[in-house]
C-alpha cells in the first residue's frame, strides 16, 4: 500500500495503528479526535507546519517494512 498525501489520517490509522507515533512526532496529538481522522495528511501537516513529503515518506518506510 502506499501512503498518499491526500489519504485521509482515519485511513492511515486504520491500517495500522502503530503508524500513530509519526503523527504524534509532528505535534499532532488529537489523533482520537473524529476531526482529524477526517483530515488528509496534506491539510494536517498545513495546520501543524510541518513537511508533508517527508511526513509520507516516513509513513511509507514504516508500512514497507510491514
Amino acid at each position: 500500500m502506499q501512503i498518499t498525501k491526500d489519504m485521509l489520517i482515519g485511513e492511515v490509522l486504520d491500517m495500522d495503528n502503530s503508524a500513530a507515533e509519526y503523527f504524534l512526532a509532528i505535534g499532532m496529538h488529537c489523533l482520537g479526535c473524529p476531526a482529524s481522522r477526517g483530515e488528509s495528511i496534506e491539510q494536517a501537516c498545513a495546520v501543524h507546519g510541518t513537511d508533508c513529503d517527508e511526513l509520507v515518506k516516513k509513513l511509507n518506510e514504516h508500512f514497507a517494512d510491514k
